[in-house]
């Protein structure tokens, strides 16, 4: 009996990737639609990379977009390692706003054949 070439391992990473960028161009177009203001996407600090950093009136908003199979899946799939991580990147990206500016974190999940679920302040430090 032949088995057929699995899929490699880079290949799986490639399309993962692909997937992930689908979702948070899928996510930028959801909170554009909610009249936030995109001010990056995939913003590197020395914290971390955030997904997408919003803003809406004085709030600098952090956004971490997942795309998983379901909800459930989206949902358990930010560690708290991640949060320790989107804290430091937020501080920082705070650091660099002018006073009165309040910082708030956000997930998005992306699910196959569903609407995009946006989470408004999804996490406190």
């Amino acid at each position: 009996m032949v088995r057929p070439n699995p899929i490699s391992r880079t290949e799986r990473g490639a399309k993962a990737h692909d997937r992930g960028l689908a979702a948070e161009r899928i996510a930028s177009w959801l909170l554009r639609a909610k009249f936030y203001r995109i001010v990056g996407e995939r913003v590197k600090t020395r914290g971390g990379e955030v997904d997408i950093l919003a803003r809406k009136g004085k709030t600098l908003i952090v956004v971490e977009v997942k795309a998983r199979q379901t909800l459930e899946g989206a949902a358990d799939a930010v560690s708290p390692k991640q949060w320790t991580r989107l804290l430091r990147a937020g501080e920082i990206l705070l650091s660099r706003e002018p006073d009165g500016t309040s910082l708030r974190f956000d997930v998005v999940h992306v699910v196959p054949g569903r609407w995009p679920r946006h989470i408004k302040d999804a996490w406190r430090p």
